[in-house]
């Protein structure tokens, strides 16, 4: 009988301790319940560091377009720069070397001017082009530019919020949040530019 009440005793108590086990892994996981919140916030900023990531793709390669695009508005003025004064030293030529009285001197004169008056229209034009072109590649790059604050702020606001899950630091998790925020204002504000 002794033996027996010795193995309830025993059984008794291993019952209380599991109990109390029991009791302490609930309250750790409440105590902790936190951090699968953290860890769906990683989620949530990797997301958003992904569609930065996009969208800074997208804006770095309009400031390449954009870029070739004008560098090849400013080489056709160039070049239409280059005939206009091709056509401005001929008639300065014929002007020299004729007489002014000539009626055929001032008809080719006056195709001269002309030539030269459409050279200068088409240079105003290519160069509107060209500088609106230029425009398009600035504000691409300052878009750009501050996508790029944004992923790099999404990147650290990763790793911090990856530190606060292995040291259990909650206010970790604060600042993750809050540099996560400051990025999407740095998105937002890029894309109301």
């Amino acid at each position: 009988m002794n033996d027996l009440q010795q193995e309830i005793s025993e059984l008794k108590q291993f019952v209380v301790d599991l109990k109390a086990d029991r009791a302490e892994t609930k309250l750790k996981e409440q105590r902790e319940a936190w951090t699968k919140y953290v860890s769906l916030t990683v989620v949530v900023i990797a997301v958003i560091a992904a569609i930065a990531a996009q969208w800074s793709g997208k804006y770095g390669g309009r400031v390449q377009i954009s870029q070739a695009q004008a560098s090849d508005q400013w080489s056709y003025y160039q070049s239409k720069s280059i005939k206009q004064h091709l056509f401005e030293l001929n008639r300065s030529q014929l002007t020299k070397n004729a007489d002014p009285a000539d009626p055929a001197l001032a008809k080719e004169r006056e195709k001269f001017d002309e030539a030269v008056a459409r050279y200068e229209r088409e240079k105003t034009e290519i160069k509107g082009k060209a500088e609106a072109l230029e425009r398009v590649r600035d504000d691409a790059g300052e878009r750009g530019g501050k996508m790029g604050l944004a992923i790099s702020l999404l990147s650290v606001s990763i790793a911090t919020a990856s530190i606060c899950m292995v040291t259990k630091k909650k206010p970790l998790w604060f600042v993750a949040m809050a540099m996560a925020a400051l990025a999407a204002w740095q998105m937002i504000s890029s894309w109301t530019m």
